[in-house]
């Protein structure tokens, strides 16, 4: 019997609502403060975040432009001034876009990457729950996702050849079996779970 869990539609707007929530609860102080992403400050993974959903609203739309084609490391995110009301305005329209119908079908682009809708969609959670961890783990702020969301991007983030080097963002993290399902998520996204920002140590950039 075929598996259709990794073609059906899902809903993306507990994961956009996430997100929105945690951006709300990051005071102008922290912008400046470490991430997980070792070369992004908060402001620069709320700005890659504000980017992303424009270009996943997009692909679901099939509007390709520069929006869809622009690779995501090609410039570095710059947070703009009004990110406090068009970054949820943006992640709604996001989790809007791929409920409408048609948007998990046929083939669509994002971060000039072509890929089947179905996936491109799942890609988009993904994103959504892996930066809303770093987010929230350079905020302090608490961090609950399903366990429904969770297998998504499990199943996303396995190596495909099964290997424990090589993942969809870069070297996967080792993490035990017997660890929280969000604990080996984000060890295969190539975050150590365990991170906490440094207090006192500023950032520095190249």
């Amino acid at each position: 019997m075929e598996n259709t869990s990794r073609t059906e539609p899902i809903d993306l707007g507990a994961a956009a609502e996430r997100v929105a929530r945690l951006a709300e609860g990051i005071d102008d102080e922290r912008l400046d403060g470490p991430t997980p992403c070792p070369e992004y400050a908060v402001r620069e993974v709320l700005a890659h975040v504000a980017g992303l959903s424009v270009a996943f609203r997009d692909a679901a739309r099939k509007h390709f432009g520069p929006t869809t084609a622009t690779p995501p490391g090609s410039s570095r995110p710059v947070l703009a001034e009004d990110w406090r009301t068009t970054l949820p305005r943006a992640l709604g329209e996001l989790a809007a876009a791929w409920r409408e119908p048609g948007a998990w079908e046929g083939d669509t682009q994002a971060g000039g990457v072509a890929l089947p809708a179905a996936v491109m969609g799942r890609v988009a959670l993904d994103e959504l729950l892996i930066h809303g961890w770093d987010l929230a783990r350079a905020s302090g702020q608490a961090y609950e996702v399903s366990e429904e969301e969770l297998r998504v991007s499990e199943a996303l983030l396995t190596p495909a050849d099964g290997s424990s080097d090589e993942g969809f963002f870069g070297p996967v993290v080792a993490v035990p079996d017997s660890a929280p399902l969000l604990d080996r998520v984000i060890g295969l996204s190539g975050r150590r779970p365990d991170w906490r920002p440094v207090r006192g140590v500023p950032r520095t950039t190249a």
